[in-house]
């Protein structure tokens, strides 16, 4: 009785000091997003003035009023929003009809597939040939288009749905198919319904290339009205550090609020991709096959 005491106490206390270290490496994580959040309401003379602060001063939505006095915020978050949900859509829908090909035992060529898979992973591709394909082959510049399809297959999460396939029981396909069930009715009635946490965090990664991607859009992208909101950071720091540059930046603040523009454009960019976290949370530890073999 003494031993296990003693263990539980110590069990009690290491979990105790468990808890300590992830709630103190969370708030680190979460201290900048809370900096941000809450000087983009700050006014921009306090904020150029005296800096950041914890609690805010003097409150102000000019960062925000100015930053939506023009169309193009609206316009870089349609195209966001459009790139991500369509093309987070389509690439796992491929990524997963592929992996599950080359994770079924009795399909063709599928080590020939895995290989020819794995060398784009670890060679990369030209950046010439790349513009090239893109721009002058499928004639994508200056299309949405150019945003989604080249991200459509990523090598890294096709291997990790086919680790994911082989995992689940082999029996689940071959009961199926022993009842005449094709393949296309096995992928999308039997095996797609219990690999949710498997697709959902795929499309969790596809999510958040889409959304970030701004490398698409410098190569391929002239006109602003298919700029995404990345591209419309980057636009907009770059013309205040050159207005600041050449007007003085003394000069130059007066007139706009540059640093809480920066911190409201922030903001809203990642908002709703922060909020895609807790809706795909619950599936990664969701059981994969609970009950789904029997007898």
């Amino acid at each position: 009785m003494k031993a296990l005491g003693s263990r539980s106490r110590g069990e009690a206390l290491f979990s105790g000091v468990v808890y300590l270290v992830v709630i103190l490496f969370a708030l680190v994580c979460f201290f900048p997003f809370y900096l941000i959040v809450i000087n983009s309401f700050v006014d921009n003379r306090i904020l150029n003035q005296e800096g950041y602060h914890l609690f805010i001063k003097r409150f102000s939505v000019d960062s925000y009023g100015y930053l939506f006095q023009g169309t193009q915020a609206f316009t870089s978050y349609r195209v966001t929003l459009f790139v991500t949900a369509v093309g987070s859509i389509l690439a796992t829908t491929i990524t997963s009809m592929y992996a599950f090909v080359l994770s079924n035992k009795k399909a063709k060529y599928r080590n020939l597939m895995a290989f020819l898979t794995y060398i784009p992973m670890v060679m990369g591709t030209g950046l010439v040939g790349f513009y090239l394909l893109v721009a002058r082959w499928l004639h994508l510049k200056d299309t949405i288009w150019a945003l989604i399809f080249p991200y459509l297959l990523n090598p890294f999460l096709v291997f990790v749905l086919v680790n994911f396939f082989r995992a689940l029981p082999y029996e689940l396909h071959e009961s199926a198919f022993i009842d005449g069930a094709n393949d296309i009715y096995i992928f999308y009635r039997i095996i797609l319904p219990v690999s949710v946490p498997g697709i959902a965090t795929v499309i969790l990664f596809y999510a958040l290339t889409y959304w970030n991607d701004w490398w698409l859009a410098i190569l391929f992208i002239n006109h602003d009205n298919l700029h995404p909101l990345q591209i419309m950071i980057r636009s907009l720091m770059s013309q205040i550090n050159a207005t600041q540059y050449v007007m003085g930046k003394s000069m130059y603040i007066q007139n706009m609020p540059s640093e809480g523009l920066k911190l409201a454009t922030v903001c809203i960019t990642i908002g709703p991709i922060v909020l895609l976290y807790p809706l795909v949370q619950r599936y990664f530890v969701k059981g994969l096959t609970l009950g789904a073999v029997k007898g």
